[in-house]
């Protein structure tokens, strides 16, 4: 394979995302800052150090190394990240926030190791999907192993619990599915099949039916459950057409739970109005455009499938994040990528993009 330069517009539209998410950050970081300093101060340099330098400099290696490496590595990268991802649940290295157990220590630094997760999921399931190639189809090729690996993840992540990690995979896996030829009969299973495990979920998981109540009417316990929808609604509706104006936001003082995490996005909402919004949700737009033309022009199918792969992940979390502030659909806790207070998130975003970076080297024309 010949090797070429990097594709400009991918990268273009990514430093304008880490420049507007990272000023948008600044902003809502304003309404910690008057809650505790020394959060204020953690958050800036966790999200300064660990997402944006380690972040940069990952993106930077990665789109040296030849993608197919991943490839040969692949079982090892998956199986990697199920073990870190479930030394959460030891009481040395895990810690818990807000009654879940997502987090390791790492000396000074605090690490989220599902984000390891969603990453070796796709380098294995693509690797799995791009050798099997019209097996696919089959029961035993095809939807079986999916299962399987989704069975494994889901049993790590649902006790810890993080719905909204495994929602994510899920609809990359399906992504990833359908894109690699699979049959239609299995795609639509295995919807149906999640909606029913969903359903279950909700049953046998309070916190789980509590949000389900709270997007059907936000109004239920207005000062519990639904307080932070409720506050999310009024920060987005009061935001208007052109907003109050960067730093103006009055909903992330002492109201909106979150304002650098999962509210972030009503708190953009609230000082750059519907416009402002909706040119965020472009920037997204454009990103997977040209992340999954980058994907289309793959020189094989491995290539292919892990672009694809990380352009659903990065886009459905962003928009699963949106949606739920919106009250689309129920409360996840997901950040919005490049914006929200992560640097763990934000780093590995970095790194997948060096990943398709790497890839755009190599495409056909």
């Amino acid at each position: 394979m010949k090797k070429r330069k990097v594709d400009k517009p991918f990268l273009s539209i990514v430093i304008i995302l880490v420049l507007v998410g990272f000023f948008i950050f600044s902003s809502a970081s304003l309404g910690l800052l008057t809650r505790d300093g020394i959060k204020f101060s953690s958050a800036i340099f966790n999200q300064v150090f660990l997402g944006l330098i380690l972040g940069i400099s990952a993106m930077f290696i990665t789109s040296q190394i030849n993608y197919l490496n991943y490839k040969k590595y692949s079982f090892y990268i998956f199986l990697t990240s199920l073990i870190l991802t479930s030394l959460v649940f030891l009481p040395e290295l895990g810690f818990e926030h807000g009654g879940a157990k997502r987090w390791i220590f790492l000396g000074p630094l605090s690490f989220q190791p599902a984000e390891f997760l969603k990453l070796g999921f796709i380098i294995y399931f693509g690797a799995w999907l791009s050798s099997i190639k019209t097996k696919i189809k089959t029961l035993r090729y095809g939807i079986l192993p999916m299962v399987i690996l989704l069975f494994l993840i889901g049993a790590i992540l649902l006790n810890q619990p993080d719905t909204g990690t495994f929602l994510v995979i899920f609809i990359t896996a399906i992504g990833m599915f359908f894109v690699s030829g699979a049959s239609w009969k299995h795609i639509w299973g295995s919807l149906v099949s999640a909606s029913v495990v969903f359903g279950i979920l909700a049953y046998l998981k309070p916190y789980i039916w509590q949000r389900v109540l709270t997007f059907m009417d936000p109004s239920v316990d207005g000062l519990g459950v639904g307080y932070q929808i409720r506050q999310s609604l009024i920060a987005i509706g009061s935001g208007q057409w052109f907003g109050r104006g960067f730093g103006k936001s009055v909903q992330k003082f002492n109201f909106l739970p979150e304002p650098i995490g999962d509210s972030i996005f009503a708190v953009t909402a609230e000082e750059w109005g519907f416009v402002g919004s909706v040119l965020l949700i472009f920037l997204f737009l454009f990103f997977a455009f040209q992340g999954l033309k980058i994907a289309s022009r793959s020189s094989d199918n491995f290539g292919k499938l892990l672009v694809t792969g990380i352009v659903i992940l990065i886009v459905s979390q962003s928009f699963i994040n949106i949606s739920s502030m919106l009250g689309i659909i129920p409360l996840t806790g997901m950040p919005l990528l490049f914006v929200s207070h992560g640097g763990t998130a934000l780093m590995f975003v970095l790194l997948e993009i060096g990943i398709v970076l790497n890839v755009s080297r190599y495409k056909k024309h």
